[in-house]
């Protein structure tokens, strides 16, 4: 754990700086929970609405925090469950199969509105979407966010070998999607 950290954790302990503590919390991780989310859901409303589910998770569970882990990579697990419930979510109350949820993904990121990417980006992005739940999560935390493999394993629990495969297997997906030797 880095000093922000312990500072953060510190002011959020006191009863008289709790509140204070948790908007720096909220001010230091918003962004980077947001484009972690962004990436796994596409849609801005629905990436908003989850950023704020998961910051009142951490607000009820910080008692619970431990300090075992780093802050953000505890932050991170429950962006990242919140996120693959939600798609789990769209995917039974629509009764569809998941390939349906990720075209309906994919339209969104057709759309400028919602879409402000050039080309390259919205093709990346696309491809990007026909990969696996887990494996996009994966490339999206490497490529993205430039996460380690270890913190990565912690927000995931999964072995690091068990990362580099799926990041690897990722990466040839895109490649092979976008038509890139």
């Amino acid at each position: 754990m880095n000093n922000t950290e312990k500072e953060i954790l510190q002011l959020i302990r006191s009863d008289e700086t709790r509140s204070y503590g948790f908007n720096v919390l909220i001010r230091t991780y918003q962004e980077k929970v947001y484009w972690v989310i962004r990436r796994m859901v596409v849609v801005h409303e629905d990436s908003d609405d989850l950023v704020q589910e998961v910051f009142l998770k951490v607000w009820k569970s910080l008692g619970g925090f431990k300090g075992d882990s780093k802050l953000y990579t505890w932050i991170y697990r429950i962006a990242v469950n919140e996120a693959l419930s939600h798609l789990r979510r769209k995917q039974r109350r629509f009764f569809i199969p998941l390939v349906d949820v990720e075209k309906e993904l994919t339209s969104h990121i057709n759309d400028v509105s919602c879409f402000d990417g050039d080309e390259t980006e919205r093709m990346l992005q696309k491809a990007i979407l026909t990969l696996p739940e887990k494996q996009r999560l994966v490339f999206n935390l490497k490529y993205f966010e430039e996460m380690k493999y270890q913190d990565m394993s912690e927000i995931l629990n999964v072995s690091v070998g068990g990362l580099k495969a799926q990041y690897h297997h990722a990466v040839k997906k895109i490649k092979k999607e976008l038509g890139v030797d």
